[in-house]
């Protein structure tokens, strides 16, 4: 059992007990003290049942099982085993320079004081549409805005083996030209290839030893 639910389950079931005292027992609402205990059993407690509740399950939103879950991602999740260093998302979920456990939520959330806000409503859309909306084909899915280098630079900036890469000094102005986002790590020639899921059929698949 998971951390938070070992604290939800307990609050849940005191409130339960707590309300069918006051149920059964309605006059102990006449004297202060019943009174607060109504408080706390029909109110306060469900409230932080509630927030225990949301936070696990928006904790859990962030994993890479819960991303994949939907079908329409399961080409994508493929992709983070494509056998070509080429394949920037394979090359980082297979070297672990990414989190294996929460890889879309590394590299998909903007690295700003609302990003991560940002992706858990951008959650909830995915989750409309899945359940409500029309769904898109896994090739057809597209970012909402251009991939920023400064999710990149989150990482990378500063690593010796990113300044002095010699794909990165191959114009004297190139990596200010990346840390200024007018050139993008994922230029044509650069790190193009992303998940591209349109050629899996073609691909070969790593499979970690065990």
């Amino acid at each position: 059992m998971e951390g938070p639910s070992i604290f939800v389950l307990p609050v849940v079931g005191l409130s339960a007990v707590l309300a069918g005292l006051i149920a059964f027992r309605a006059d102990l609402t006449r004297v202060p003290g019943g009174r607060i205990l109504a408080f706390i059993a029909l109110f306060l407690l469900p409230v932080v049942a509630i927030a225990a509740g949301l936070s696990q399950q928006l904790q859990r939103s962030k994993s890479t099982q819960f991303c994949l879950s939907c079908h329409v991602m399961e080409d994508y999740g493929k992709s983070l085993l494509v056998d070509d260093k080429s394949y920037i998302p394979a090359a980082h979920f297979q070297n672990n320079r990414v989190p294996r456990d929460q890889a879309c939520y590394t590299c998909h959330s903007d690295y700003t004081m609302y990003g991560g806000l940002t992706a858990k409503m951008r959650g909830l859309r995915h989750v409309y549409i899945q359940y409500l909306g029309n769904i898109p084909k896994p090739e057809d899915i597209k970012l909402y805005t251009a991939f920023n280098n400064r999710e990149c630079l989150h990482c990378h900036e500063g690593a010796r083996s990113f300044l002095e890469s010699s794909s990165h000094q191959k114009t004297p102005d190139m990596l200010q030209k990346v840390r200024a986002n007018t050139l993008s790590c994922m230029s044509s020639r650069c790190h193009d290839t992303i998940h591209d899921v349109g050629t899996l059929a073609d691909a070969t698949f790593w499979k970690e030893p065990k």
